[in-house]
């Protein structure tokens, strides 16, 4: 009988966490594993066909970059019953399930809103096999907190987690960039490589268009106003695509579409995204960690512009990097609108017939998750024989 895994992921603004949690879900499957996802967050696509078993709790979200107050569908404040309600489903999970590993996406690192959640979550697991494993799952970077919450949650680390995956590669971007690692954290970390989806994306074509994309919130309605002003000033003829994440409303894509000359189209994110990207001539976009990995693959000129706002560094950190490795142009909006309009259709044509080195990113995070969490269980294994 093969090992199970349960992965609890909520994500609360884009769509990154959840789809990289997918991807992780995925890759355990590969590696002999059966995985169930459960995810916190909203809706964000149709999971039949998966090969891992999909639970939707009742969702949550924020607004813009108010991470404290969590929402319902509607964009009312959430309810008692509503926590009560995802904590029962979580701990019903657990018992019925009894996973031998339990991973928690971000969590103890963020998330801290949710930490009687993932907290009730784990103790469901300990109390229905004692023996499981737990883990942490982040990305490359972090978003630094006060050092009170620091203390927090390495205290965490170090009482309930057995270690910490981390999808990045620590020669391109340690997670001592955005996070302040000491030894007792450093023994914790393993890092799997980045975490790519790896399913078939179609072939690339060239279009010679710039794609201008924006993850799957509506924070990047600032840099597609942006795109529509620069679009009208390039001369060239380039046709500019923008796909716009499922976040973003309707009605701000219809204002956008008003204001655009007639080379823009404006649509939603598509499935065929990393082949339209292959062959694009330009891409702009923000700095998320999937865009990223997109951007990385596809080898074609890059303008990121990261999403900085409130106390956000994620992003900045990540474009910062990918400026250092001359993977991509980092871009920051400074407010003013006709100014910056003006140097992205600059930076656009500056960027047009440059060719990106190939940087030996490390991309195998997908088996190299399922190796990991093997040699984990082995390790654990080992020690209860002993």
């Amino acid at each position: 009988m093969s090992a199970s895994v349960l992965i609890a992921v909520t994500h609360l603004l884009g769509s990154g966490h959840l789809v990289r949690a997918a991807n992780l879900a995925r890759a355990l499957v590969q590696g002999g594993f059966s995985a169930t996802l459960a995810s916190g967050g909203m809706p964000l696509r149709v999971m039949d066909g998966e090969p891992f078993a999909f639970v939707q709790l009742p969702p949550i979200r924020t607004e813009g970059t108010d991470f404290r107050t969590l929402l319902d569908e509607a964009g009312e404040p959430i309810d008692p019953e509503r926590k009560t309600a995802r904590i029962a489903m979580l701990a019903e999970l657990a018992t019925r399930l009894r996973p031998d590993v339990v991973i928690v996406e971000h969590f103890p690192f963020g998330r801290r809103q949710l930490a009687g959640e993932f907290l009730a979550l784990i103790a469901a697991v300990k109390a229905a096999r004692p023996e499981a494993l737990v883990l942490s799952s982040v990305r490359d970077v972090l978003v630094t907190p006060r050092p009170d919450r620091i203390a927090e949650a390495e205290e965490r680390i170090a009482g309930v987690f057995d270690a910490v995956l981390v999808h990045g590669d620590a020669g391109f971007l340690p997670l001592d960039r955005s996070w302040p690692v000491g030894e007792g954290l450093a023994a914790k970390l393993r890092y799997t490589g980045y975490l790519a989806d790896d399913r078939p994306v179609g072939t690339a074509q060239d279009n010679g268009e710039v794609i201008v994309s924006g993850g799957g919130s509506a924070a990047a309605l600032p840099l597609f106003a942006c795109a529509v002003a620069a679009a009208r000033l390039d001369r060239s003829g380039r046709r500019w695509r923008l796909l716009a994440g499922r976040g973003m409303a309707d009605t701000d894509l219809a204002l956008l579409a008003a204001d655009a000359p007639d080379k823009v189209v404006i649509e939603r994110a598509r499935p065929d995204f990393p082949a339209l990207l292959a062959g694009c001539a330009v891409s702009i976009s923000q700095a998320g960690y999937n865009t990223v990995l997109d951007l990385v693959a596809a080898g074609r000129p890059a303008i990121v512009v990261p999403f900085d706002a409130g106390n956000e560094t994620e992003q900045t950190v990540r474009a910062e990097a990918m400026e250092r490795a001359g993977l991509a142009r980092c871009f920051r909006l400074s407010g003013d609108f006709v100014g910056d309009a003006v140097a992205l259709a600059d930076a656009v044509g500056e960027a047009v017939g440059s060719r990106p080195p190939v940087l030996p990113l490390d991309r195998e995070g997908a088996a190299r998750s399922a190796a990991i969490v093997t040699e984990l269980l082995a390790e654990a294994a080992g020690r209860a024989r002993l």
